[in-house]
């Protein structure tokens, strides 16, 4: 790594809809550089709506299998992302990094390695020491998954990205077989801490992990334009 740290601009989007969500994500993607050094990076937080969401790998969910779902009062969204299915939703902190890797290191493999470890740390700053990668996609404690990982990257820019259950209606979760793992379950910051965590708190959290680990700048975005 350079001793110049690639900057970030962080997005707090608030509560969006999963389709305004993607079209922010692709506003942001494609960005008209003739240099990847000029790319703008951006970290983009929000909460969803209810949705459950399925990725390329994803089989045999049939139409009547999204009308289940959606009579549940969710949304049901085919993407262009890894992982399998999975549910967003109120008290879930999704964090979509807006990257272009050539600013960091060109490798979707190393990407995906470090978004692990900002999760992992992320959990330790909130006091969860043991969360951990497994042979299975995302991050766990023990045999439950606290954070659900699904990432694209098209040139090297990434989108997509985590979704860390903070204070989550774990129930949701029943009607699926998370990211098609069978006999596991899920879990959340709130469960395994034993008192109510925001997502305030849990974007703290996140934000100090995600510069430490990518080695990287983090500014706030603000309505005005940024000077800097």
């Amino acid at each position: 790594m350079s001793a110049f740290k690639p900057l970030v601009t962080v997005i707090r989007a608030g509560r969006l809809s999963y389709s305004a969500g993607l079209r922010l994500q692709d506003q942001l993607a494609k960005q008209k550089v003739s240099d990847f050094a000029e790319f703008r990076n951006y970290l983009l937080l929000l909460e969803h709506d209810p949705v459950y969401t399925i990725g390329i790998r994803t089989k045999g969910y049939t139409a009547e299998d999204e009308d289940r779902l959606r009579l549940l009062g969710a949304e049901f969204h085919r993407t262009d992302r890894g992982g399998l299915i999975t549910f967003h939703g109120p008290g879930q902190l999704v964090a979509y990094p807006i990257l272009n890797l050539r600013q960091f290191k060109p490798s979707i493999r190393w990407y995906v390695c470090t978004l692990e470890k900002m999760v992992i740390e992320t959990c330790r700053k909130m006091g969860i020491p043991n969360a951990s990668t497994t042979k299975d996609t995302g991050i766990w404690i023990g045999d439950q998954k606290i954070c659900a990982i699904g990432v694209h990257g098209s040139r090297y820019v990434t989108t997509h990205g985590i979704g860390l259950n903070c204070s989550t209606d774990l129930k949701w979760f029943d009607h699926i077989v998370p990211c098609g793992i069978e006999g596991k379950g899920v879990t959340s910051l709130t469960q395994q801490l034993g008192r109510q965590i925001s997502l305030t708190e849990a974007t703290a959290a996140l934000l100090d992990s995600f510069g430490q680990i990518f080695d990287c700048r983090v500014q706030e975005e603000h309505k005005e334009r940024l000077t800097n």
